[in-house]
């Protein structure tokens, strides 16, 4: 049996209730994105439910502790196939054995869920540690990104608490959607952009007068405090990856 779910996080907690609702035995867990009909293969389309989910929710935040709570909604967040169906697959195991199955490092799922929350987890300090923002015409700091992982819900508190006197936007490229931050709250947003526009970085144009000198200023900075018979790549790229270079104003002097 497969169940088929919309890729929702409310969806996959939907299909767990629908299992043991209906108790269909075997089941595996694909998203509808990817789902490929199979000869021989009964399939069931799993509704989406608010009111099921938020009961299943309920019950894991019963069944296991805070940190394996945060690694089942970073699992999710990795955006990885296999992890749906590794997440569908230890809500069942947990809610059928005793407290404390999470701990049980035998089980695939549990292992697997480990997997991924530490590389999610590893992105999220990673975009933390290396965004850098640039100052547009109207007062806004902004910056665009596209992270591995869908970890804009796990920096949003990080960069309020720290930027909380200015409005900024960290917009996810690759997901389309973003995080306004107007002094008060933290809301998501979608942004239109112009055929042909730079997203990564706004066009001069649109940034702050001052943006082009303190770029400059920090990059004659950098180059100064560099000493190069100190320098050692390999360790470098172990500490700050390539992939990251593009968020660092200092790089393009590199």
């Amino acid at each position: 049996m497969t169940y088929i779910f919309d890729n929702s996080l409310q969806g996959l907690l939907t299909a767990v209730f629908e299992w043991f609702e209906r108790k269909p035995g075997k089941a595996v867990l694909k998203s509808a994105r990817i789902f490929q009909p199979e000869a021989f293969v009964e399939s069931f389309t799993v509704i989406t439910d608010a009111e099921k989910a938020d009961r299943v929710w309920a019950g894991l935040e019963k069944k296991i502790k805070k940190d394996w709570l945060r690694k089942f909604y970073c699992s999710y967040l990795s955006e990885i196939p296999e992890a749906y169906n590794h997440l569908f697959q230890f809500s069942i195991y947990v809610f059928q054995n005793s407290a404390g199955a999470e701990s049980n490092y035998g089980n695939e799922h549990v292992i697997a869920l480990s997997k991924y929350a530490k590389s999610v987890e590893r992105e999220k300090h990673r975009m933390e540690a290396f965004i850098r923002f640039q100052k547009t015409g109207d007062g806004i700091f902004y910056t665009g990104i596209d992270p591995d992982f869908n970890v804009l819900p796990l920096i949003s508190n990080h960069f309020k608490n720290r930027y909380a006197d200015q409005q900024w936007v960290i917009y996810d490229l690759k997901r389309k959607y973003g995080l306004h931050y107007n002094l008060t709250e933290v809301e998501e947003i979608t942004i239109s952009f112009s055929h042909g526009v730079n997203k990564q970085n706004p066009a001069p144009v649109l940034m702050d007068e001052g943006e082009t000198l303190y770029a400059t200023l920090w990059k004659d900075y950098f180059k100064s405090a560099n000493i190069v018979a100190r320098k050692n790549t390999k360790l470098h790229v172990q500490h700050v990856p390539r992939r990251y270079w593009k968020y660092l104003t200092e790089k393009a002097v590199l």
